[in-house]
């Protein structure tokens, strides 16, 4: 490790371990991916395997407005996780708490003009069409209760053996 390494180095409102590969270390970032870190590193033309720690002031501002605006730097259109945005109509990459925001926000709208994935988020049943019978179940009562079905029984007997 060279005398200019850090431990710990801040990209976009996160903190990246510096002994972390370059490609894998952007990956903590929310919002970014491995191949989107590939991408961006190209783009910025540093070295994917260098370590996060090994960055220079500068590099990391380049990194982070490439982040900002990635369409600038070369970065196709279909690696953007906002394409065609609803509000703007732009392509757009959201990344940490604007991510967060936006898909809360969607998942707001949806509720509010009732589309099917949006009451199926307010009552907080799978969304993509997954099985419910018997995955995602919660609260107390999963399975069969058996006391209640042993009690039923013993009822039924009793009534079937007095006739």
């Amino acid at each position: 490790m060279s005398e200019g390494f850090r431990h710990i180095v801040r990209v976009a409102g996160t903190n990246l371990d510096g002994s972390d590969k370059l490609r894998v270390g952007l990956t903590r970032v929310k919002g970014v991916g491995i191949n989107f870190a590939d991408a961006l590193i190209k783009a910025v033309e540093l070295d994917p395997e260098s370590r996060v720690g090994d960055l220079t002031d500068r590099e990391v501002a380049r990194i982070e407005e490439a982040l900002k605006d990635p369409l600038k730097y070369g970065v196709p259109h279909w690696m953007l996780n906002r394409r065609r945005d609803l509000q703007t109509g732009k392509d757009l990459h959201l990344i940490g708490s604007d991510l967060t925001l936006r898909v809360r926000y969607d998942i707001d709208f949806m509720k509010k003009i009732k589309t099917w994935k949006g009451w199926r988020h307010s009552l907080g049943l799978k969304v993509r069409g997954q099985r419910t019978k018997t995955t995602g179940r919660k609260g107390r009562v999963v399975g069969v209760r058996k006391k209640r079905l042993a009690a039923a029984e013993l009822g039924r007997e009793k009534a079937g053996k007095g006739r």
